[in-house]
């Protein structure tokens, strides 16, 4: 879809967390490389191979700079996001002391209400003071609005989208006039890739979810009214559980509970299933309505979690199942790293 429309695509690794998963979707989705959202997740990947590696986040402690500094030497592109003046100075330090380029982005709060700012002059005056400071290289715009990715009706996200390419232009057209140039104008989601992919001001995507998607997400709707997990994309990331009580007639008890998976976006949705639902869930149970009870002990329900990037982040391991057999095992590799 990327290529098709001119654009790149530099998958979300803070999704997955998994070097084997990036390594596939570059091999066979010609992605450019990775996003991260901590340090500790950057070098995971460039120590897996990825070559070119972006912190889409702030990174202002001084122990993390230096590591941040200390990435090119593992052989990978180092990019990360900028909002305040001050921290250029810190970067531009580390960098020098390392004798390496950290590449830098101006990040645009572009409605998300987190990191960045807000209008163009200070676009300019960071764009600026990056592009001036050695060990650094301007090399664009950061602007994603995730506050709008799960919004279920396509117009309401769209309407949000339009309303950050306004802003994002204008930012881009600001700092051509002062003879920078962006090789990065970043951002998209799974939830919104299709606006930013057409606005002609964008060039690189930078969507997660979409390559196992969850419940929350499944629930926005395309163009057409249609789920998104019924038309786009398919889920592929399922909790393998099993039923371990059904003392009671018209309720199972299965061992997946908050501690198999993140809720913060609603509880799980039993994979192919209408006849039974899960309801509740604590430490290490989940409890499923099952109002015919066609369940019995030791049955096993494929759950597609509510959010599936912090659920990824307490498993180890994927287990690639095709044709009811396993395929592949791979490691969570930057399982963890909140550093």
């Amino acid at each position: 879809y990327a290529r098709a429309h001119g654009m790149r695509h530099r998958v979300h690794g803070k999704m997955h967390k998994s070097v084997d998963v990036a390594l596939l979707q570059e091999r066979l989705g010609g992605s450019v490389g990775v996003c991260c959202q901590k340090v500790s997740e950057a070098e995971v990947f460039a120590r897996g191979g990825i070559k070119d590696v972006l912190v889409s986040n702030q990174v202002r402690d001084p122990a993390k700079i230096d590591r941040l500094a200390r990435l090119p030497k593992l052989g990978a592109r180092t990019i990360c996001c900028v909002d305040m003046l001050d921290n250029v100075a810190d970067l531009s330090a580390a960098a020098v002391k390392h004798g390496t380029t950290i590449e830098c982005l101006v990040e645009i709060d572009c409605g998300a209400g987190r990191c960045g700012v807000k209008t163009t002059p200070e676009v300019v005056a960071l764009a600026k003071a990056i592009d001036a400071a050695p060990g650094l290289k301007f090399s664009g715009i950061q602007a994603y609005q995730g506050a709008m990715q799960h919004l279920d009706r396509y117009d309401d996200r769209k309407a949000k989208i339009d309303l950050a390419v306004a802003q994002v232009k204008d930012a881009v057209d600001a700092l051509k006039a002062e003879g920078l140039d962006c090789d990065i104008v970043g951002g998209g989601g799974t939830g919104s890739y299709c606006f930013e992919s057409t606005s002609g001001v964008y060039n690189e995507l930078q969507c997660g979810s979409y390559a196992f998607m969850d419940a929350d997400y499944g629930r926005i709707l395309d163009k057409d009214g249609k789920r998104i997990d019924q038309g786009e994309w398919e889920n592929a990331l399922f909790i393998l559980t099993s039923v371990m009580s059904h003392a009671k007639a018209d309720k199972a008890i299965v061992d997946a509970g908050l501690k198999a998976q993140s809720v913060d976006s609603g509880l799980p949705v039993i994979f192919g299933r209408t006849d039974v639902t899960y309801v509740k869930c604590s430490d290490e149970h989940g409890v499923v309505e099952d109002p015919q009870g066609v369940l019995k002990v030791n049955d096993k329900l494929k759950l597609v979690p509510g959010h599936c990037d912090p659920t990824c982040n307490v498993h180890d391991w994927y287990v690639g199942v095709r044709a009811g057999r396993v395929e592949v095992v791979w490691p969570v590799s930057a399982r963890g790293k909140a550093y």
